[in-house]
């Protein structure tokens, strides 16, 4: 019979992916066929799965760990914000709907069935499911209605380990105050709890540590330092990972957008000793030293349009352009490049038509088909062949498609000005391929590091697992699971 564990935490953010993604390398490397789970994730960064579907990028790097294929099953719930108030709702990989916060909560009984159909499918195909919470058991407020922690893990028999994070303070009471709130059904299926991103000494937190298991009951499976390697793995839903400052390189330039989608997109620029990488919030200017300006992708290209014209980036992208800069676009990028960007049927929101960038000469009608595919392609300015996948809706046409970016399958990809410094593509994941990164970079006359991307993030992987198998009790973890 296959076995289930489930990691919740007590808040966002306290490192739950990463904890799960050592996990399953701890567990692959004993022998066991693993697969990682979130019943329901929220997260612009999604990742094309063999099923032709969508899910969350942190379970695709926990997938990764695990030496799985990415399957739907392993995300069946993951919720695309468009705005502040209203989300995407793609359910085992399939957009359902657009809908609201509220109108959410009255889908949710609806939904809780798919993602015990999708958990009992992974656990018939593999000997364990290591399973990742969402935000904290914590929010009662939310429990009636719960898919995401307690409301899976009870009806599911699953064992849960709470995480906490030392690193934002206050772990005692976020460990003891989640107890205290839970109901007594869910507190039970609490079986101990663990420490996650100390720096320093962990010894110094010995009496803290006996403190939380006197007064819980529960008991402690470690404490784990902060891991300094994790900014070297793709992330979901953080811009903010410690990731070298250079002062010195090729200048990429990629703007934050409100709803930036697949940021991940850049993480193997970030590591190129010979490129300084800014990711430009709100309320920054573009710099004037910047070599290469990216537009990433967005979950609302009409909604980032404005958001980016707000910040007076438009202003900044043109004397960029004036200065003689480039310009690349992904995706929600390339479609914001063009002339106009219509969503007649009002898929991501109002209906209607915006003025594009005007940067390259296409124009972009959004479509209700999204295409979710993995490609091999070619640049046409360089002919390096590369991997990529393509994950979006619309269609963009017009005279600058006559110079292709790419070419994928024999037909031209993208679209590229007249003088060559504008550019925008479909193609996410290109700069993960060393060979286009290399040959991208050297046209900026920047020669690519000999390393791997690929490669190091496996050596990353397993220093994680090694991590978590120093400083957690793994095997008592790993024994939890029924």
């Amino acid at each position: 019979m296959s076995r289930a564990l489930m990691i919740q935490g007590t808040g966002s953010n306290v490192g739950k992916s990463m904890l799960v993604a050592g996990l399953c390398r701890a567990a692959r490397r004993r022998g066991l066929s693993v697969a990682p789970f979130k019943p329901q994730n929220m997260s612009n960064n999604a990742a094309v799965t063999v099923d032709g579907g969508e899910i969350g990028r942190a379970q695709a790097l926990q997938a990764l760990a695990a030496g799985v294929a990415l399957h739907t099953d392993m995300n069946p719930v993951l919720l695309k914000p468009e705005t502040d108030t209203g989300a995407q709702v793609i359910v085992q990989g399939k957009r359902l709907t657009a809908t609201s916060a509220a109108g959410y909560y009255n889908l949710k009984p609806v939904l809780i069935t798919r993602v015990m159909e999708s958990f009992e499918r992974l656990k018939a195909r593999y000997d364990l499911v290591i399973v990742e919470g969402a935000g904290s058991p914590a929010e009662i407020n939310l429990r009636a209605r719960d898919i995401a922690n307690m409301g899976f893990a009870v009806p599911a028999k699953v064992p849960v380990v709470l995480a906490g994070d030392i690193d934002r303070g206050g772990v005692i009471a976020q460990i003891v105050g989640t107890q205290a709130v839970l109901a007594p059904e869910d507190a039970a299926q609490v079986k101990g709890f663990l420490i996650n991103k100390f720096r320093g000494d962990p010894r110094l937190f010995d009496d803290g540590y006996a403190a939380i298991e006197a007064r819980t009951g529960w008991r402690g499976f470690g404490v784990a330092p902060w891991f300094r390697d994790a900014w070297k793995l793709p992330a979901e839903d953080a811009l903010d990972v410690d990731a070298p400052k250079r002062e010195t390189g090729l200048h990429v330039v990629c703007l934050a957008l409100s709803r930036i989608a697949n940021f991940d997109d850049l993480d193997p620029l970030a590591q190129e000793p010979g490129v300084r990488l800014t990711m430009l919030g709100p309320g920054r200017a573009i710099p004037g030293d910047a070599d290469v300006v990216i537009l990433p992708g967005t979950k609302s290209t009409r909604g980032d349009l404005g958001f980016l014209r707000a910040m007076g980036w438009d202003v900044d992208l043109a004397a960029h352009v004036r200065r003689g800069g480039h310009v690349l676009g992904i995706c929600g990028g390339y479609q914001m490049l063009g002339a106009s960007v219509s969503d007649p049927e009002g898929i991501e929101g109002a209906a209607g038509t915006d003025a594009g960038l005007g940067l390259l000469q296409v124009d972009t009608v959004m479509t209700p088909d999204k295409r979710l595919t993995e490609v091999r392609a070619e640049h046409a300015a360089t002919g390096a062949a590369f991997s990529g996948y393509e994950i979006h809706i619309g269609r963009s046409d017009g005279a600058d498609r006559a110079r292709p970016f790419a070419f994928v399958g024999g037909e031209p990809e993208g679209a590229v000005s007249a003088d060559g410094r504008i550019a925008g593509s479909y193609l996410h994941g290109m700069f993960r391929d060393d060979a286009f990164r290399a040959a991208w970079l050297a046209g900026f006359g920047v020669t690519a590091a000999q390393v791997s991307y690929d490669a190091g993030v496996e050596t990353v992987l397993d220093g994680l697992a090694d991590h978590l198998e120093t400083h957690l009790d793994v095997p008592g973890l790993l024994a939890l699971a029924e």
